[in-house]
């Protein structure tokens, strides 16, 4: 075969190189959502030096981010005028029901870790320490907890629909953060109240969220590490949500066995998360979940709902079944009922 006929026949390169610069795009949006561009450009549009005056930067250089947000489709240019995108309106701007700019600061937070992923996969250890966004910096646990929020109305409300909680009146949130799942369990079944199990730096301000949600007087926050507190006992339900990617297979184990404990013969166990397939290598962006969570928590990765179904059968559960959440959601749930 002649060179030419060689590089004819190479693969295209191109997915290489936009790969490698992922992280352009990724840094743009997180920067103008930083600044607070879109919350200002929704008040009206403005030209790139209004901009610049409004949020006190440097007038060419944010000429240049705004020219980059609008080739990325989250602003719209007309004229030299710049205004938010229906994407943007619909899921960067504060007070909109799809707003995901706090989950977008945490990502934020995380930004500078993954620079040290090869330190990470060299040694095992996260390049963040958990506790920096659970309780210990309180700028970091705020947005780590409505970040989680941020997301969790979206999974939550497809999780309510895949879940069938009707006719059970106690549920324990085990690992439950911002408590965005129970709230909205319980706004769906009048006769069902939660306790949410977790650290109590992420509780106080999951207990805000709870009372802004309207059910303070059903859900509440316990504050308690899930790994060593004792569970209430006599639940009608228990959910795992968000889990068992910061655990070992190992101690996944022990939590279901916990969880089983902690139910009523006939109870439901849910298992929600980000799973892989069987073998761990699909779909991508659960493999690429495992590495986040490598980076930021001590045991963090990723499973496979195949073996959290099988870990369930060994416990005793039965029924077992999983099912994904709708697209374009990469959750799946595995649930199963206390034998």
């Amino acid at each position: 075969m002649s060179e030419a006929e060689r590089v004819a026949a190479s693969p295209d390169p191109a997915p290489l190189l936009a790969l490698s610069t992922a992280h352009w795009g990724a840094q743009t949006l997180l920067t103008a959502n930083r600044l607070g561009l879109f919350a200002l450009l929704d008040e009206g549009p403005r030209t790139a030096e209004s901009v610049a005056a409004a949020l006190g930067t440097d007038a060419r250089a944010t000429h240049l981010l705004l020219n980059a947000c609008a080739a990325l489709g989250l602003l719209g240019n007309r004229g030299g005028l710049f205004g938010v995108s229906p994407l943007a309106e619909a899921y960067l701007v504060p007070g909109r029901p799809g707003y995901l700019g706090d989950a977008l600061r945490y990502n934020d937070d995380l930004y500078a870790a993954w620079g040290h992923l090869a330190e990470a996969v060299r040694t095992g250890r996260p390049a963040v320490p958990a506790a920096r966004y659970t309780g210990d910096d309180s700028a970091q646990t705020r947005h780590f907890v409505y970040g989680m929020h941020n997301r969790a109305l979206g999974i939550g409300r497809a999780l309510v629909g895949l879940v069938d909680l009707s006719g059970r009146q106690r549920l324990l949130d085990i690992g439950g953060g911002p408590g965005t799942y129970s709230a909205l369990f319980a706004q769906q079944h009048p006769d069902l109240s939660a306790t949410v199990v977790d650290l109590p730096g992420v509780a106080a301000v999951g207990a805000e969220i709870i009372a802004e949600m309207g059910v303070a007087e059903r859900v509440r926050h316990v504050p308690g590490d899930y790994r060593v507190a004792d569970l209430p006992g006599a639940q009608d339900a228990v959910l795992i949500s968000g889990v068992f990617h910061r655990e070992t297979a190992a101690y996944c184990r022990d939590l279901i066995e916990r969880a089983r404990e902690a139910l009523v013969p006939g109870g439901l166990l849910v298992i929600s998360d980000v799973f892989t397939d069987a073998g761990g290598a699909e779909p991508p962006f659960a493999t690429l979940f495992g590495l986040n969570m490598l980076l930021t928590a001590d045991d963090g990765g990723v499973h496979a709902d195949a073996d959290v179904a099988a870990w369930m059968t060994d416990a005793g559960f039965r029924d077992v079944q999983g099912q994904p959440f709708p697209t374009p959601l990469p959750h799946r749930i595995v649930q199963g009922v206390r034998g």
